[in-house]
C-alpha cells in the first residue's frame, strides 16, 4: 500500500508541476549523484585578475550614486542606527530582521549558530546536504554571508560621517578566504550567492574612495564575483526550472547587473543579455495580470518590489530598458501591496512564507514596514504611494521626488479584488478586512485558503501565524505551513491539502467561484474552495463574510459540502487580544457553540515563535455560523 501510495503522490506531482519540472529534477540528481554536476564547477580555480581597480573606476557604468560623496541623503544620526552599528562591531548580528544573535567577532563562516553545527568547508556544494536535523535550518548559515548587515554600517557611516571600509572589506575578505569558490554551504544556493553580489557591489561604489579599497583588497573581491556570478549563469536552470519563484528573478537580474556593473568579466555579455532575457520571462510569468504574485506571500513579494526597483533604476541610468510589461507589472505589483496594508504603520497581513528577507534595508523602519520599499518603487514610476513622510530609500537610489498627479489608491474605493491571485480586500477608514480566495495554477507553500484577516484601528485582531522556521521539527512545520494556523476551517486534524516532503503539497486546493460585493448595509465576501481530497470525494468549503458598514461587526458562515459525516468540523481563529474580540457561533441545527480556548503560536518575524490564542468552534454539523464583533 505504501508503494502504491507513493506513485499516486508522484503522479500528482506530475499533474502538479508539469513533465517538465519532473524531468529536470530528475536529471539533475542523477547528475549530482554520479559527479557530473560537480565536474561542470571547478573548486578552487586559480587565481586570475580579471579587473584591474583602476580600471573598474573608469568604466563609465553608472550606479545609484558615484560614491559616499554623491548621496543625496539628509544626514540624520539616529541613536537607533548607531545602537546596531555597535552591536555589528560586537560581534552581534539581527538574524532575519528578528531575534539578535551573539556570534562573537571571529564566528566561523561555516557554523549554524541556531543548531552549532558546523559545515565541511571543503566538500563540493553539490555534496553538502541543506536539509538535516542535525544541522538544523540552513538559513541561520546563510545570513550573515548575504552581508545585508553592510547596509546598518554604510548608512552609519553617511550619516556620522564615519568611515569604516576597512571593517567591511575585512568581512568581505574574511569570507572569500574562508570559502573556496564552488565549496561548503555558501554555494548551494544561487540566490544567497547574487545577493552577496549585489550587496558587495554597493559597498564597492560606496567605499569607492576609502583608502581601504586596494588594489589587493579588489583584486580578491573581483576574482569572487566573477566566480560567483559564473555559479549562478551556470547553474540558473535549477531556479528557472525546478525553483521558479524569487530565486529565479535575483538570479536572473543579478546576472543582468553582473554584466552590466562588471563589463570587462570574461562572459558578462552573455551574462547581461542573457540576464535581462530571462528576467523579462520571469517577471512576466510569475507576477500575474492582476499584480499578484505567484508565492502568494506578501513578504516575497516585496522583495520583488526591490528587485523592481534595482532593476529599473540601474537600467535606466545606463540608457537601457526592459520590455515594456516589466514595469507594467512592478506597477500592478505596487497597486496591490498598496491595497492590502494597514495605513497606521504600514504592515501587511503576515500572509503566506515570510523567511525575513529584506534584501537592501536603507531606513530605520520596522522590518514589517513595508512604505519605505514601495515608496522608492512609487517614486521611481512618478506615482504617489500617498504615505505621510518621504522614506531615507528614495535618495540612495538617486531619485528626486516629485508631486505627482497618479496614486497607487484609487480615490473613494473601498472594495478590491483580485481574482486571478485569489485576493479580496475591504478598506475602511478603521478597518482593513483581507479574504484569500485562489486558485493554484503554481505551488502553494500553505494550505490557508479562505484564510480571513482583520485590521481594526491599526492592530491586526485576527492574524495570519507567519512561517516560524523552514527546518523544524514535523509537528511544528506541520502547523504553520498547514491549515491550523490560519483563519480557516479543518475536518478533525486534516490540512485542506496533503502534506509532501519538504515545501511540497498534493491535493492543491482550487477555487470554484468567488466574488466581493455590497449591498446598502454590508460588504459580501463569497467564495467556494475544493479540498480534503485525501479525506473524501467532492469535498468543497464554502465561505460568506457580511461586514457591517462602517462599523466593526463580521457576520461568517463556513459550509462544507460534502463533509464525511464521521469528521469533526473545526472553524479556526487566531488573536493576540482575545478580550477585545466577542467571538459567538452556531452550528446549522441552531446549537450554540462554546469556544474551546487554548494557547496558539505566531511568527512576526522569521525564528522567532511567541505565543497568542486560538479560539475553535467544533461541530459534527456541516455548517457554522459566527458573528465577530469589536
Amino acid at each position: 500500500m505504501s508503494s502504491l501510495n507513493t506513485v499516486i503522490n508522484g503522479l500528482k506531482v506530475v499533474r502538479n508541476m508539469g513533465w517538465r519540472y519532473v524531468a529536470f529534477r530528475s536529471v539533475h540528481e542523477l547528475n549530482r549523484r554520479t559527479g557530473r554536476l560537480k565536474k561542470r564547477f571547478p573548486q578552487a580555480p586559480a587565481f586570475q585578475r580579471y579587473l584591474s581597480l583602476d580600471e573598474w573606476k573608469e568604466q563609465t557604468v553608472a550606479f545609484f550614486f558615484g560614491s559616499r560623496e554623491e548621496v543625496q541623503a539628509l544626514r540624520t544620526p539616529a541613536p537607533a542606527l548607531a545602537e546596531r552599528y555597535k552591536q555589528i562591531k560586537e560581534g552581534k548580528l539581527t538574524f532575519f530582521n528578528g531575534a539578535t544573535l551573539s556570534l562573537g567577532k571571529d564566528f566561523p563562516w561555516m557554523k549554524n549558530p541556531d543548531s552549532g553545527f558546523m559545515y565541511d568547508g571543503s566538500l563540493h556544494w553539490t555534496e553538502v546536504n541543506d536539509y538535516t536535523a542535525e544541522a538544523g535550518d540552513i538559513k541561520y548559515v546563510w545570513e550573515k554571508a548575504r552581508f545585508a548587515y553592510l547596509y546598518d554600517i554604510i548608512r552609519y557611516d553617511h550619516h556620522f560621517e564615519k568611515d569604516n571600509a576597512a571593517l567591511v572589506f575585512g568581512d568581505i575578505i574574511s569570507w572569500i578566504s574562508a570559502n573556496k569558490v564552488n565549496s561548503g554551504p555558501h554555494y548551494k544556493c544561487s540566490q544567497e550567492i547574487s545577493l552577496r553580489v549585489l550587496n558587495w557591489t554597493f559597498a564597492l561604489y560606496y567605499y569607492l574612495n576609502s583608502p581601504a579599497l586596494t588594489e589587493d583588497v579588489f583584486d580578491q573581491i573581483q576574482y569572487a564575483i566573477y566566480w560567483q556570478l559564473h555559479h549562478v549563469f551556470h547553474n540558473i536552470n535549477f531556479s528557472r526550472i525546478a525553483v521558479r519563484n524569487n530565486h529565479a528573478i535575483t538570479e536572473t537580474l543579478a546576472l543582468y547587473l553582473g554584466g552590466l556593473l562588471y563589463p570587462s568579466l570574461p562572459g558578462a555579455d552573455i551574462w547581461k543579455e542573457q540576464g535581462k532575457k530571462w528576467f523579462e520571462e520571469e517577471i512576466a510569468y510569475q507576477v500575474y495580470d492582476d499584480g499578484t504574485f505567484l508565492q502568494f506571500s506578501m513578504n516575497y513579494h516585496r522583495v520583488v518590489i526591490q528587485l523592481f526597483t534595482w532593476a529599473l533604476r540601474l537600467s535606466a541610468l545606463n540608457g537601457e530598458s526592459f520590455a515594456p510589461h516589466v514595469k507594467e507589472k512592478a506597477v500592478k505589483s505596487l497597486q496591490f501591496l498598496r491595497v492590502c496594508m494597514n495605513d497606521g504603520n504600514g504592515w501587511l497581513p503576515n500572509y503566506g512564507a515570510n523567511d525575513g528577507a529584506l534584501f537592501f534595508r536603507l531606513n530605520d523602519q520596522h522590518y514589517r514596514d513595508y512604505r519605505p520599499q514601495l515608496q522608492a518603487l512609487a517614486v521611481l514610476l512618478e506615482m504617489d504611494a500617498e504615505f505621510p513622510e518621504l522614506s531615507e530609500d528614495v535618495y540612495w537610489y538617486g531619485l528626486s521626488p516629485a508631486n505627482y498627479e497618479t496614486t497607487l489608491l484609487e480615490k473613494d474605493k473601498t472594495l478590491y479584488s483580485f481574482p486571478r491571485g485569489g485576493y479580496y480586500v475591504c478598506r475602511e477608514m478603521e478597518t482593513l478586512t483581507f479574504l484569500r480566495c485562489g486558485n493554484h495554477k503554481d505551488r502553494p507553500s500553505q494550505a490557508d485558503n479562505l484564510h480571513l484577516d482583520i485590521w481594526h484601528k491599526n492592530e491586526n485582531l485576527l492574524m495570519d501565524a507567519g512561517s516560524y522556521k523552514y527546518n523544524t521539527d514535523e509537528e511544528t512545520l506541520r502547523y504553520f505551513m498547514g491549515t491550523a494556523s490560519h483563519n480557516t476551517v479543518m475536518l478533525d486534524n486534516y490540512d485542506q491539502m496533503l502534506k509532501g516532503p519538504r515545501f511540497i503539497w498534493y491535493n492543491w486546493s482550487q477555487c470554484s467561484r468567488a466574488r466581493l460585493y455590497e449591498t446598502a448595509d454590508e460588504y459580501i465576501w463569497e467564495g467556494a474552495v475544493s479540498g480534503f481530497q485525501h479525506v473524501g470525494p467532492d469535498i468543497v468549503h464554502i465561505r460568506q463574510v457580511r461586514k457591517k458598514k462602517d462599523a466593526p461587526v463580521w457576520i461568517v458562515k463556513d459550509h462544507v459540502q460534502h463533509k464525511p459525516p464521521y469528521l469533526v468540523m473545526r472553524q479556526l481563529w487566531h488573536t493576540c487580544a482575545p478580550e477585545k474580540l466577542i467571538i459567538k457561533a452556531e452550528d446549522s441545527s441552531g446549537a450554540i457553540l462554546q469556544p474551546l480556548g487554548k494557547p496558539g503560536m505566531y511568527s512576526s518575524l522569521y525564528g522567532v515563535k511567541e505565543s497568542n490564542s486560538s479560539i475553535i468552534f467544533t461541530t459534527e454539523a456541516d455548517t457554522i455560523i459566527t458573528e465577530i464583533i469589536i
